[in-house]
């Protein structure tokens, strides 16, 4: 079996990628030509000599570059599709609504295209839908059967992908289906989003790297699971006997103020909250580095290249809210309903909140305490 992964480089792509080397795949990516390296989530695979073209192949492609598409898909002939790539910052889309546009919904429509003219008959194609589609919630939970209701222009976009899909499995028979993704997170997860931004300080913070950790709506509420077991979905979706689309999500819904609290009590600071709204603060209430050391393994401590910041005081204020994080609309609450996939699938998120944040937490911390950064 072939698999062609857009976005291959990122945090869904890289786990997708080793889930299917290790079910026997051939794993072609497209990634985009930079000036740096930007290979880091798969380097583990891309140095293995291996696996580098034997069972990994990577290509250069743009899912703008209509021409670049038709020629890979003539080349590769791929027998899955899985369409990851995409600006995937929420935030981000206010300021570059354009791109995308672009890249979010004209891509996916390029791409389902190309594959009705190079005539790919067989070829299964998964869509990396999302949550955001439901924006302003009209029920809770939300399922398949939910009305979508887009509040950004990322939003927006990917309710064009959502759609065109629909529209091509129905016109010209391809097997296309979207998976509606609640928010999943891991170590790899990107530094700006919101779960990773939060634990990658938390241990700046408690290591004297960074002083100030600063966050936008704290009372947003999210389906937060763990990205690898919904990388393993989205290949589930695939091998199901005809194209449909799905939620994935654990059915748990809690807010960006929680994942804090839970961060910081991981490696033994307790925080209180002070103030309201936009000059709401975050003071250390309590301070306990043994637990800081045992989450991550006393030997594994006294080996590292930088310390726990003995010097930081009960009191300090180590949050702040900064409206420049607030999006022109807000997504207030997203909780997902997966009992579709469950049923039909066999799948069912599997790893807890506390779990999830408490193994980011401990890879951050790894990472600060032995690198620095």
């Amino acid at each position: 079996m072939k698999a062609l992964i857009t976005g291959i480089t990122g945090q869904d792509g890289s786990y997708l990628t080793e889930i299917l080397l290790e079910k026997g795949y051939e794993v072609h990516g497209i990634i985009r030509k930079s000036s740096s390296f930007n290979t880091g989530r798969i380097d583990h695979l891309y140095n293995d000599k291996k696996i580098l073209n034997k069972k990994m192949f990577l290509h250069y492609g743009d899912l703008v570059d209509t021409s670049n598409l038709n020629r890979l898909l003539e080349k590769i002939e791929p027998d899955e599709i899985y369409n990851l790539a995409a600006q995937s910052h929420v935030k981000v889309s206010f300021e570059v609504p354009d791109y995308t546009a672009q890249v979010d919904a004209l891509g996916t429509l390029r791409f389902l295209d190309a594959i009705r003219e190079v005539g790919l008959r067989k070829v299964k194609f998964y869509q990396a839908s999302t949550s955001e589609l439901f924006g302003k919630v009209q029920e809770v939970p939300q399922n398949e059967k939910t009305p979508f209701y887009p509040r950004s222009p990322y939003g927006v976009a990917k309710l064009y992908g959502y759609w065109i899909i629909v529209n091509y499995r129905e016109a010209y028979n391809i097997f296309a289906s979207n998976g509606i993704l609640f928010n999943h997170e891991s170590p790899r997860r990107g530094e700006t989003f919101v779960s990773r931004k939060i634990t990658r300080a938390v241990t700046r913070i408690a290591a004297g790297l960074q002083d100030l950790l600063l966050l936008g709506n704290l009372d947003a509420k999210r389906d937060w699971g763990f990205a690898p077991e919904y990388c393993l979905g989205m290949w589930t979706i695939l091998q199901y006997d005809k194209p449909e689309d799905f939620v994935l999500a654990t059915g748990e819904t809690r807010t960006v103020r929680e994942f804090t609290e839970l961060s910081f009590k991981e490696i033994g600071i307790d925080i209180k909250w002070e103030g309201k709204e936009e000059k709401e603060t975050a003071k250390i209430k309590s301070i306990n580095w043994d637990i800081a050391k045992n989450l991550i393994g006393k030997d594994v401590y006294d080996k590292s290249r930088f310390k726990l910041n003995e010097k930081l005081k009960v009191g300090t204020t180590v949050l702040a809210v900064d409206p420049n994080y607030y999006r022109p609309t807000e997504v207030d609450l997203l909780i997902g309903d997966a009992s579709k996939a469950e049923k039909l699938l066999g799948w069912k998120a599997e790893t807890k909140f506390n779990d999830l944040v408490k193994l980011m937490v401990k890879s951050d911390l790894e990472k600060v305490l032995m690198r620095g950064y």
